[in-house]
């Protein structure tokens, strides 16, 4: 079968969150025909595995402004853009009805296992910008191929979680282990997923934001009435300073930087222990079944009942190998794009403007945008997202003037700071080194300020997820 022209096909959207749908919406405000592709069995499909948990984004910060165009001739109404929405708000007031106007240009159930060049694989030079792209899915009904003109894959990493293990592989032991490891939130108001928690040892391995909301939740089921004997214990593989806990305060998302103060007042207030500069080589069985986590130089902790791994995640480029991408060695972000958001060097949280030129490959018409573009990056924002698929949509569209202005300004984290020094001797004491801020100071553990006791428990309804 020969592929129509190019300029017939649609552009295939990898991925139907947040960042495929506002991809959908720019492309058809461009007057481009998207279609959607959904391997999850509804829109949102990530999303709904963390229903339960808050987002630090208000609801003016994570509505897309083309998708809001489209969505208010069939009457939707707008959340009140200074809530907080959860996971669900998210899916049931925003994803699931921009999906239900795109209707049939959403396939869920569909499944990229591949994306080429028609009748060229990676190695052919000859006559390859010219030729379509071709995708190939697999759904309830077997296998298709599609043709497509461009491909933009907002497939997120929320698929391919990183590991336990500090090294970046599994640690020994680690998949054994599965049934008393969870890699995301749990839904602690869930009796099942709770009674799996109350009363028991858990490890939270993790620095991040998603770390903070499962010591926050641990925090909470061990105050309240049937908790007693409830302990985290949090495993950091850098020491604690002042950028352990975020920028508090400092962090003009609010709810972001409460996040971290309730972290700080789970260990302040008892309920959890810190573990400092572990990190996991391999994981044991005790006698009883419960598990001992094992670090460098054979230190060994006392057994957990449970493990929550939220080490942070990474993308999967498996079905894009037959395509010339340009990715940072590192973070297997797109290399231009990548010194923008290296946490080795910063953690600021304020990206330069970027967009299409950021984005590209030496693939003519691929993008990756959305959480996948910043590749084991953390720090992701939903409104980065959308001001990248604006871009990339009015650059598929030839109007690179406008794919070019890019006016975007994240809000800062509070804290600055790079991860490449949490080797040094003295990084118990301060991170050295960053970007663009002098060393954060030692801060003291079982000592809370009025303040941020106050704020921990704000927090409590505080969200994780880079949005």
């Amino acid at each position: 079968m020969n592929a129509p022209a190019a300029t017939e096909l649609p552009v295939v959207v990898i991925g139907a969150g947040p960042a495929g749908l506002a991809a959908a919406a720019h492309l058809i405000d461009r007057g481009i025909e998207p279609l959607v592709l959904e391997a999850g069995p509804a829109a949102g499909a990530a999303v709904r595995e963390w229903a339960h948990v808050r987002l630090f984004s208000t609801w003016g910060e994570v509505i897309d402004p083309a998708a809001e165009k489209l969505l208010a001739p069939a009457g939707w109404t707008r959340p009140d853009p200074a809530a907080y929405p959860a996971g669900r708000d998210w899916v049931d007031l925003y994803l699931q009805p921009l999906a239900a106007v795109l209707g049939d240009r959403v396939r869920t159930g569909a499944r990229v296992t591949g994306v080429s060049r028609t009748g060229r694989d990676r190695i052919v030079d000859a006559d390859r910008e010219a030729r379509p792209f071709l995708v190939h899915i697999a759904h309830a009904g077997g296998e298709e191929r599609l043709f497509a003109r461009a491909v933009i894959d907002a497939s997120g990493t929320w698929a391919t979680p990183s590991p336990a293990g500090g090294s970046g592989l599994p640690a020994l032991g680690e998949k054994a282990a599965a049934d008393r490891i969870t890699y995301r939130v749990p839904d602690l108001k869930d009796p099942a997923v709770r009674a799996r928690y109350t009363g028991r040892r858990t490890a939270v391995i993790g620095s991040g934001a998603s770390a903070f909301t499962a010591l926050a939740h641990l925090a909470d089921l061990a105050k309240s009435d049937d908790g007693a004997g409830t302990k985290g214990v949090w495993i950091l593989r850098r020491g604690i300073s002042g950028s352990t806990f975020g920028g508090g305060e400092a962090d003009q998302l609010p709810a972001r930087g409460a996040l971290g103060l309730a972290a700080k007042a789970a260990v302040d207030d008892g309920h959890a222990d810190a573990v400092t500069g572990f990190r996991t080589e391999a994981i044991e069985r005790a006698h009883d079944g419960r598990l001992i986590l094992v670090g460098e130089d054979d230190r060994r902790l006392d057994p957990v009942d449970e493990v929550i791994a939220l080490t942070g995640f990474r993308p999967d480029l498996s079905f894009l190998e037959e395509l010339r991408l340009g990715l940072d060695e590192r973070l297997q972000a797109p290399v231009a794009l990548a010194p923008l958001i290296d946490p080795n060097q910063h953690s600021c949280g304020t990206v330069p403007p970027h967009g299409r030129r950021e984005l590209s490959h030496p693939e003519q018409g691929v993008y990756l945008v959305g959480m996948k573009s910043y590749g084991r990056a953390p720090t992701f924002l939903a409104m980065t997202g959308y001001e990248q698929v604006r871009s990339v949509a009015a650059a598929i569209a030839g109007d690179l003037d406008a794919a070019d202005r890019v006016e975007l300004t994240l809000p800062e984290t509070g804290v600055c700071g790079g991860a490449g020094l949490f080797d040094a001797p003295d990084a118990a004491e301060g991170d050295s080194g960053g970007c663009c801020a002098p060393a954060p100071q030692l801060v003291q553990l079982g000592v809370p300020a009025a303040a941020e006791v106050a704020a921990a428990e704000e927090a409590q309804a505080g969200g994780c997820c880079g949005s």
